[in-house]
């Protein structure tokens, strides 16, 4: 029988990861088949991000989309052979190539497929039929769940496998206004209890669960801990797992993560129409003093981008940071990078994250004890004489 301290499991349709972790995709080349079957055969779920997962393809710049299609078969392929655990693909809704990209992972039998970026309004007609892959979107409140849960029963007799729930202290791209996201009805802690409930009527009626996972600012074991006792099944971290030997980014990239300090983190006006969290730079500083950094666009990666008005093009300012030229790009991050202090293993780090649960959970029940003490102290019908 499991210890009653240990993290549970975490399903999600069939497949089964030994601790409720999944690792945030990240993408340009940041989490890749290095980084997820790191994760993966540490107990979690190891994520790869598919945009621009193509870049080490020789004709990347010239065929991008058809370098994008190989280069996630090859990602899918090689993490399969690092690792038998619960492996995912994060694709952005608002990718060119998204159906294309989708139907690639599902041909390669990726385990999970998590979508955002927008509302994956027509996903499972993706499926084509495939049982193995199952499909979580990712969503920043309670309605999105709603509107996504009735849309896919009535449309295709097919109820969400899970949903990533993921609050304004993400990385990266953020699913709120830039005024949203200090209000406190965008907090996690609210939105999952939220969504948790908008999906348990669609569960109801599929006869089956929809576990909602925890994002946006997560660190530790005992944040783990506090969003399980909300009612969560599971938590997304990206952030802690960029400073790790495995994550796929170049060194120069995770050592500006050790280096931040409180108040590098900002958030900025991305070109394909969201805001977003990143470590700032000259480069950044740059933009926005208005200077133009020029660039060309030929394949229109993300159909949101305003790539004719844009000052820089953030494909190629990630692509850059990914390999180590910061001063051409920049780092997306979480709100909580700047207490990174280290680069270590992906199995040193999950198995602090454990640790650190287990002494919350410990905690927790020492308090409950104390509670209960002392309320049975102060009854006036104790027998005190019985002691």
């Amino acid at each position: 029988m499991a210890k009653w301290y240990k993290p549970p499991v975490l399903r999600i349709g069939p497949h089964k990861a030994r601790l409720p972790i999944v690792q945030g995709g990240m993408a340009v080349g940041i989490s890749l088949s290095g980084l997820a079957s790191a994760v993966a055969n540490a107990g979690g779920i190891g994520v790869i991000a598919a945009p621009g997962v193509g870049l080490f393809e020789p004709d990347f710049h010239k065929n991008f989309f058809e370098a994008n299609i190989r280069g996630l078969r090859k990602e899918i392929r090689r993490a399969r052979s690092l690792t038998k655990g619960v492996l995912g693909v994060n694709i952005m809704v608002a990718l060119t190539d998204f159906a294309t990209l989708v139907k690639t992972a599902i041909e390669e039998k990726i385990d999970i497929i998590f979508a955002g970026a927008g509302l994956p309004l027509r996903l499972p007609e993706l499926l084509d039929g495939n049982q193995h892959t199952k499909l979580v979107p990712i969503v920043s409140s309670a309605r999105a769940a709603r509107i996504l849960c009735k849309k896919w029963q009535d449309d295709f007799n097919y109820t969400p496998d899970g949903f990533v729930v993921e609050g304004p202290k993400a990385g990266g791209h953020l699913g709120f206004k830039a005024e949203e996201l200090d209000a406190a009805e965008n907090q996690l802690e609210r939105l999952v209890p939220e969504v948790i409930e908008a999906v348990k009527p669609f569960a109801a009626k599929a006869g089956k669960p929809i576990p909602v996972i925890a994002a946006g600012g997560v660190y530790s074991g005992e944040d783990i801990f506090k969003f399980l006792r909300l009612g969560a099944a599971g938590v997304q971290m990206a952030t802690r797992f960029v400073a790790t030997d495995e994550c796929d980014a170049s060194p120069a990239f995770k050592q500006a993560y050790v280096e931040s300090e409180a108040g590098d983190a900002v958030i900025i006006k991305s070109p394909v129409g969201m805001p977003g969290r990143a470590l700032g730079n000259e480069y950044l500083a740059n933009v926005a003093a208005g200077k133009k950094q020029p660039f060309k666009c030929p394949q229109h990666c993300v159909k949101t981008c305003d790539y004719q008005t844009s000052p820089y093009c953030i494909f190629v300012a990630l692509l850059n940071a990914q390999r180590g030229r910061l001063s051409g790009g920049f780092a997306f991050c979480g709100s909580n990078v700047h207490r990174i202090t280290e680069i270590v293993p992906v199995k040193k780090l999950v198995d602090s994250l454990v640790k650190e649960y287990k002494s919350a959970a410990v905690q927790e029940l020492l308090e409950q004890l104390t509670r209960y003490m002392n309320n049975m102290m102060r009854s006036p019908s104790l027998d005190r004489g019985a002691l």
